[in-house]
């Protein structure tokens, strides 16, 4: 088997003597789309943060593609090709759609200096352009981001996370706030680039319709501990999946 894009080793998160992660590892393999779900208070957001670099585990280590990050800023693992959205939204609202999809590459294009000494463009505008008509936002290009619906910023956030051209994008819930119709869309242009690019991605959601249908594999978390893993139809009917959503006897 090919390394694996992202492997997690026996990661442990406390929070006052509370463990909220309790030796989780998995291995996440190149193109595959994984969903990482559980109830609320199961450790998801903690682990993603601990994947991330936002929290520092007491124990275990993060890889990507072999290399070790664990303790690597953002700026650091956008360097290697991780990306991220963010739960809340991290679009600019008085800046347009085309605007907020360069200023997020120019982030991630080259050192300071070049940034501020180089061409003042470096091709950013006609990447940024790809991704608007990629995502089907061409007739919102102009506009302000703050007036768009929480679906459409949704798009732009994810675009903005496409910008460096990472291998692997960490979704934290995508699905959050959008409606049905705009949450179809969003799945589609998901899959789609996922075909397309090959990336790899790590969905964290609660909204289970949309990881059952966007994702190849699903890691169910419990308590901090994983409780199960296997395709979505397999996730669906395993009982320790329906006790840790349902409650016993349900």
């Amino acid at each position: 088997m090919n390394m694996p894009i992202l492997s997690v080793r026996n990661i442990e998160k406390s929070f006052g003597g509370i463990r909220a992660v309790r030796d989780v590892s998995f291995d996440v393999q190149k193109g595959e789309i994984l969903g990482l779900i559980g109830p609320n208070g199961s450790g998801k957001s903690t682990l993603f943060n601990c994947i991330l670099g936002q929290l520092k585990p007491e124990k275990g280590e993060v890889e990507v593609q072999g290399r070790k990050v664990s303790g690597l800023r953002a700026s650091q693992l956008n360097k290697l090709g991780v990306g991220r959205t963010f739960q809340q939204l991290s679009v600019f609202p008085k800046m347009s759609v085309l605007d907020n999809i360069i200023l997020a590459g120019q982030e991630h294009h080259g050192s300071m200096l070049s940034r501020l000494f180089g061409p003042s463009d470096a091709g950013l505008t006609e990447a940024a352009e790809r991704l608007i008509s990629f995502f089907r936002l061409d007739h919102l290009r102009d506009t302000l981001a703050g007036s768009l619906s929480y679906g459409q910023q949704k798009l732009v956030d994810a675009a903005m996370a496409f910008m460096a051209g990472p291998s692997l994008v960490l979704l934290d819930e995508p699905a959050g706030g959008v409606n049905l119709t705009m949450l179809a869309h969003l799945k589609e242009r998901l899959v789609a680039y996922n075909a397309e690019h090959g990336t790899t991605f790590v969905v964290i959601e609660h909204n289970m319709e949309f990881v059952m249908s966007l994702c190849t594999r699903v890691i169910v978390l419990a308590e901090g501990e994983v409780i199960a893993e296997g395709t979505p139809a397999e996730i669906r009917a395993n009982p320790k999946v329906i006790d840790a959503y349902l409650g016993g006897g349900a």
